[in-house]
């Protein structure tokens, strides 16, 4: 995947880009021409979630960010009053692409995923993937451990990221956490545990530490929130919809 060729959205999402007329102008217009080309944008967004990227007048991605609302903030970029190095990002921009996802969740992940591969410019946070956390799913214990991680990729298991920071990686653990209810505990701790503790009462983890699960269907349970993690999350959300429906008919 190049700059200059976007990728498909998946099923979860709408792809809302175009590319709107600039005119010439001379340097000095530059920051007002590229609050013009946002300003246009604004007229057709609204407040899905979802993903928008900055692109020069070459189609080179200059940047890649998330919104819960994609019209508040976008609206953001829209007025004076940023850091030099936005301001300059807005002056370079003449177009944007827009992404729209379920949940902010998803546009997260999306978000770090396209980081990763375009690499755009005034992304200068993630220069470093070994400064910036990601999300381990570690596999040295036959019940995997989901957790955050920094640093070096060397203890066994799936990694997912980097991510933005610490907030990122913690939020997106939280939705996983209460969708797949897989343990964040150490093996030490998994392995001195005599009864469920409390994440297993608030729903947050099926207790595969006192036998509350088979270490199969746990196994099960890993496998669908790594496809969620690479993006492949519509099969998972069908089967999720079809048990909701059985449990519904049968109360």
């Amino acid at each position: 995947m190049t700059d200059q060729t976007p990728e498909q959205p998946s099923d979860s999402s709408a792809d809302h880009s175009a590319e709107l007329p600039v005119a010439a102008t001379s340097d000095g217009e530059a920051p007002r021409r590229g609050y013009a080309v946002i300003q246009d944008y604004l007229k057709t967004l609204d407040a899905s979630p979802g993903v928008y990227r900055m692109l020069d007048s070459e189609s080179r991605v200059l940047y890649v960010g998330k919104a819960r609302n994609l019209r508040a903030r976008v609206s953001n970029y829209s007025r004076p009053g940023n850091s030099a190095r936005i301001e300059r990002m807005i002056a370079l921009t003449a177009r944007m692409m827009f992404l729209t996802t379920r949940t902010e969740t998803e546009a997260l992940l999306l978000e770090q995923n396209l980081i990763k591969q375009l690499k755009p410019k005034y992304n200068v946070l993630l220069r470093d993937d070994k400064s910036f956390p990601s999300i381990l799913v570690a596999k040295d214990h036959p019940f995997a451990q989901l957790k955050k991680h920094r640093g070096a990729r060397k203890q066994k298991g799936s990694y997912f990221g980097p991510f933005a920071g610490a907030g990122a990686v913690n939020r997106t653990l939280n939705q996983l956490q209460k969708a797949f209810l897989l343990r964040d505990c150490s093996n030490a701790m998994f392995e001195s545990r005599t009864r469920p503790c409390l994440q297993y009462q608030i729903k947050r983890c099926s207790a595969p530490c006192t036998g509350e699960i088979s270490e199969e269907e746990y196994g099960l349970a890993v496998r669908d929130a790594e496809r969620f993690l690479s993006g492949r999350s519509t099969k998972i959300q069908e089967e999720l919809a079809a048990e909701m429906m059985k449990a519904s008919e049968a109360m």
